[in-house]
């Protein structure tokens, strides 16, 4: 990834835990346990689908793509974050903090488009039952996926290559514990700066809505679909296969919705760390809690591989 005009400064220091001094060992050992159940519990959905057969299907080919972003996105930015609630030194060179800018929009919103992916996958599963093995063919969600990471690799990589051609003077703290883009939009001093920050805006939030509403439009059709079935048994099994990929949305979107559609003004900097943490720490751990309880096939799978053995 080439990244040009690069300013003198030769790295950034993190102060997003600054504010939290005597927390600081707490927050470790928390975090630290997140994040080691955030990496064992998309292990184990991802072992769960690798072994048992019956769950070799799309939606749960989805949702190890799901696992794989999930685990990708938290190793990009909680292990940085844990070292410096230990260190004194918070540095972090220019060219590791647009890695890990790059890294964190890639794997971010790759998650949000393996999402849509998934709404759409129920979309075809419920309402067009008879066509599910030919649109959902193996080359077809295939195609989904790398589609999804695709996306997310051109987003990070826009979002990254705008942020850094900039020229960075005056101070060098950013106000946040990860390379946040409006903590180093407020580091530049180019003119043009609020262009570019409404411009990378709009296309996040577009990204994000379009996103979005393809889910609703999916659970729109969805739920028409259920409604016109007789039985309670049916409905209530039909739409059982979609209730953790809607709380996974619910939670996702509601989290992100905090961090981009945030009122503009002042900030303090501990309010900016604890909505920075609902979307870098606290959504990946729920992810696979949700995906293990609320989804009963996978749950009865998991007890069948692991459980039956102890």
């Amino acid at each position: 990834m080439q990244v040009a005009n690069f300013s003198s400064a030769a790295e950034f220091i993190l102060i997003g835990f600054s504010t939290f001094p005597h927390l600081q060992l707490m927050f470790f050992l928390l975090f630290l346990l997140m994040y080691l159940f955030t990496l064992l519990g998309n292990l184990l959905i991802m072992a769960t689908v690798w072994r048992e057969h019956s769950l070799h299907t799309p939606m749960y080919l989805f949702l190890c793509a799901l696992s794989i972003s999930e685990i990708l996105y938290t190793f990009a930015v909680i292990p940085r974050m844990l070292a410096d609630l230990l260190s004194t030194d918070h540095s972090i060179a220019l060219r590791a903090c647009a890695s890990q800018m790059f890294f964190s929009f890639m794997f971010g919103f790759t998650h949000s488009f393996l999402l849509t992916v998934m709404g759409y996958d129920r979309y075809v599963a419920i309402c067009h039952p008879l066509r599910y093995n030919v649109l959902m063919s193996p080359r077809g969600c295939a195609c989904l996926v790398a589609w999804s990471w695709a996306g997310g690799s051109v987003i990070g990589l826009v979002v990254t290559v705008a942020i850094f051609q900039l020229t960075f003077c005056g101070s060098n703290e950013i106000h946040h514990f990860v390379c946040h883009v409006q903590a180093l939009l407020k580091l530049a001093c180019r003119e043009n700066v609020s262009i570019l920050a409404t411009g990378l805006g709009l296309v996040c939030i577009t990204a994000l809505l379009g996103c979005c509403l393809l889910i609703l439009l999916s659970y729109a059709f969805i739920v028409a679909t259920i409604l016109r079935i007789p039985s309670a048994e049916g409905r209530h099994k039909a739409f059982s296969t979609c209730v953790s990929h809607l709380t996974v949305v619910i939670e996702h979107y509601g989290f992100a919705s905090v961090i981009y559609l945030k009122p503009k003004g002042p900030q303090s900097l501990e309010i900016d760390t604890l909505m920075g943490i609902t979307y870098t720490v606290l959504t990946p751990f729920l992810s696979p809690i949700i995906f293990s309880l609320r989804n009963k096939e996978l749950k009865i799978a998991m007890k069948k591989t692991f459980l039956s053995k102890l």
